[in-house]
């Protein structure tokens, strides 16, 4: 919404017992006992901590006295930043502290619960602002085209027996007023992602927050969940084997118990009592588990656990020890009296080997199917890891300053920035220093359409109007990143503002725009007026500049001595080439920083290397997470197979006896033994072949240069899942080989 709609809103409200408006305010250049940093702020009318309930742990909040303009600038601080900046300091309430050169006083703390409405965040912004001073901590250009600029987020709380459909019809008339008044107004703008769809009025709950899902996190955790409950198929099914193994052996205390008069069901009850006890241990210690490694999941620090996670496992365990436990409790008390009470009864015995097997077959197929995920993904990461990405990324220190929030005009800040550039170039180790809007491959880049010279028909000749990306960078970019020029020049000092405007494009641009003709010499523009106002000067290497996956888009460089880019709104991003690594040189960088401007903080302070990271926070996340779960998928199968093998040669033990007593070796015995067990392994392996070709396709777009039926991943991980189960199969076989026979016909 936009400032003047929050106004014709509260104006006309009468459904909602209270309003507010806010906005994160993105990050703010705080002073406190004369040593900057960057902190978060979040910025709201007066009504916010009102309307939401909040009772601040220390001082007062900011109400609607402290929301205008002619008021003295206060803020609240979160629980993390008064523990982080203040040492928990009660004293800290009355302090005043300098934010973006305005002197404001800290009136309250809030409780360290309070998270905010903004979705998802770490934790609360470190400040909070009231919305009237706005224009001295955001974009002032943005506060001053009023009803123009949709960029408010409002909520309400609504009065008691007010439902959502009166609320609409509350404010919806004020609200497609303002925004016909919007309309008119010169400079119009609207940030909605569709433009030409008329604006309506939504009225949805507000009980999460203000939280719109990245369709990339969503699909990140339903992969996880199908590779979680694919897991706990795996456990479910070695816990059903052991119930049957365990019901095996108790099979003459149930027909005693169903002798001497006790029901089925009563026996049932009793074995299902028992799983689920299991069961519920189980998810107990799960939930334990769940808190260290929660913080291995994307905001998974700060993810609270309220009731509905601890009902979801509850559930679950429950659900878990009813489907698995009570199959077996069924076949246990299934038997028939005269026979189970004889000794040398094995009617059980087989059928649970069979059911047991059936069951090494399911977990052997799920395991192959995690374990050729995980070679995938890890796979997946080396080749993104080996990309020739067209630049030298190593030994690069990267830092973005905003002047802006210390109150640097242009002007100033231009002749900031050389002092800067000089002053960083004179640390010892320091090669280079360059500037650009953005850093490669930080996910980012702007696009124009390009008229080119020469081409009249430009309005509607595809050939003649090409969109492309554009980078601003100072002249030494493309020596600090290690880009080579393949012809003309680069940027230099002739290249000043009132000189010709001169690009340099890269290659991809070159034979996009002029194919195999030389490129040197034409002219372009940014619209049809000025097709020939920039001159190209030069052609460097193609480079990844957005993402490793994508490939190297045509793509503009101006000088930013030239451009009209307000780069100076956001920040220059610093890239620093040293001799060695970048790391032992931060904070001398640092220092040659604070020489020239002390209250000047470094944002964004990392390496060329770490910022490609970045990039793959996805893939690392499944590789770990598939390597992990399908490393403990093996092991589960491999206990499984033990299980269920260690149990047949348990009851078969008069047989192998006999067959000993008749001539066969232990070299013999051990072969059968080794057989039998592989051949549900190699049924598994078969199933989950058939498993990876079905699941393939819904990973097929995570993965970079690799098939999902990768030949090669499915051949090591059928070797290592065989290797892994005829090892554990082993065991069972060389027991098998070690059964005296003159004992084993005596046993029974």
């Amino acid at each position: 919404f936009s400032d003047r709609m929050f106004e014709q809103l509260s104006t006309r409200n009468d459904t909602l017992s209270g309003m507010f408006a806010s906005v994160p305010s993105g990050q703010l250049n705080v002073i406190v006992d004369g040593h900057a940093e960057i902190a978060s702020g979040f910025m709201a009318s007066g009504g916010y901590f009102d309307v939401l309930g909040v009772v601040p742990l220390l001082g007062r909040a900011i109400g609607p006295d402290d929301d205008h303009p002619a008021a003295s600038p206060v803020a609240m601080i979160s629980h993390a930043f008064w523990a982080r900046r203040f040492g928990l300091d009660p004293d800290v309430v009355g302090r005043v502290i300098t934010i973006n050169t305005v002197a404001a006083t800290i009136v309250g703390v809030l409780p360290p619960e309070y998270t905010g409405v903004q979705r998802p965040l770490d934790d609360a912004a470190d400040l909070h602002l009231p919305l009237a001073l706005y224009p001295q901590f955001g974009d002032e250009a943005q506060w001053q085209l009023g009803g123009a600029v949709t960029w408010l987020q409002i909520m309400g709380r609504v009065k008691p027996g007010v439902t959502a459909e009166q609320v609409h019809g509350n404010l919806d008339g004020p609200f497609q007023a303002a925004v016909r008044a919007g309309r008119a107004e010169p400079r119009s703008m609207s940030l909605t992602r569709n433009r030409t769809a008329e604006p309506r009025l939504l009225v949805d709950s507000g009980s999460r927050g203000v939280y719109d899902p990245n369709p990339d996190s969503t699909r990140q955790a339903m992969m996880l969940g199908v590779v979680v409950v694919l897991v706990l198929l795996i456990v479910c099914a070695n816990v059903a084997n052991l119930l049957l193994s365990r019901a095996a052996t108790r099979q003459r205390e149930i027909a005693v118990r169903l002798s001497m008069g006790a029901t089925r069901g009563r026996l049932v009850r009793q074995l299902v009592t028992e799983s689920m006890v299991l069961s519920t241990i189980g998810g107990g210690l799960g939930v334990l588990v769940a808190v260290a490694a929660r913080r291995l999941l994307p905001f998974g620090q700060t993810a609270p656990f309220d009731w509905r996670v601890f009902a979801f496992v509850a559930v679950l365990s429950v659900s878990a020890a009813l489907v698995f436990g009570f199959v077996p409790a069924l076949r246990a008390t299934g038997v028939g009296l005269s026979s189970s009470l004889k000794a040398s009864s094995h009617s059980v015995a087989r059928s649970r080997t069979v059911l047991g097997k059936a069951l090494i077959v399911v977990q052997v197929a799920v395991s192959l199917v995690l374990v050729v995920g995980a070679g995938l993904f890890l796979k997946t990461l080396g080749n993104l890891r080996n990309v020739e990405v067209g630049f030298n990324p190593a030994n690069i220190l990267l830092f973005r300053v905003d002047p802006g929030l210390n109150g640097y005009d242009d002007d100033r800040q231009a002749v900031l920035y050389d002092q800067l550039t000089q002053s960083i170039r004179s640390v010892p180790g320091v090669q280079s220093v360059s500037l650009s809007e953005i850093p490669l491959l930080g996910g980012h880049s702007f696009f124009f359409s390009v008229s080119l010279a020469g081409r009249e028909a430009a309005d509607k000749d595809d050939s003649a109007v090409r969109t492309v990306s554009s980078m601003t960078v100072s002249p030494e970019f493309f020596e600090t990143m290690e880009i080579p020029l393949l012809a003309g020049r680069t940027f230099d000092a002739r290249d000043s503002k009132d000189a010709p405007q001169v690009a340099v494009i890269n290659d991809a641009a070159a034979k996009a725009f002029f194919g195999t003709a030389r490129p040197l010499g034409r002219r372009f523009g940014f619209s049809p007026e000025t097709r020939g106002a920039i001159e190209i000067v030069g052609v460097v290497r193609d480079v990844k500049s957005e993402a490793v996956r994508a490939a190297p888009r045509p793509t503009v460089y101006q000088s930013h001595l030239q451009s009209d880019v307000p780069a100076f709104l956001f920040g220059w991003m610093f890239a620093v080439r040293t001799a060695g690594l970048p790391g032992p040189l931060t904070p001398a960088v640092r220092e040659a920083v604070h020489r020239v401007d002390p209250n000047l903080p470094l944002m964004d302070v990392l390496t060329q290397a770490e910022q490609i990271e970045e990039g793959f926070a996805q893939e690392r996340l499944f590789a770990l997470a598939y390597s992990l779960f399908g490393g403990l998928a093996m092991v589960l199968a491999a206990t499984g197979l033990l299980g269920v093998m260690s149990y047949a040669v348990a009851q078969r033990t008069n047989e192998i006896g006999i067959r000993m007593a008749l001539g066969a070796d232990k070299a013999n015995v051990r072969r059968m033994v080794l057989g039998e067990s592989l051949v549900p392994v190699c049924v598994g392996v078969g199933v989950g072949i058939g498993g990876v070709f079905v699941t393939g396709r819904l990973v097929a777009s995570l993965l970079f240069e690799l098939a999902p039926t990768d030949g090669a991943t499915i051949v090591q991980a059928v070797a290592m899942l065989v290797v892994v189960a005829a090892l554990a199969a082993y065991l069972p076989a060389r027991r098998a080989a070690g059964v005296d026979p003159l004992i084993a016909l005596r046993c029974e």
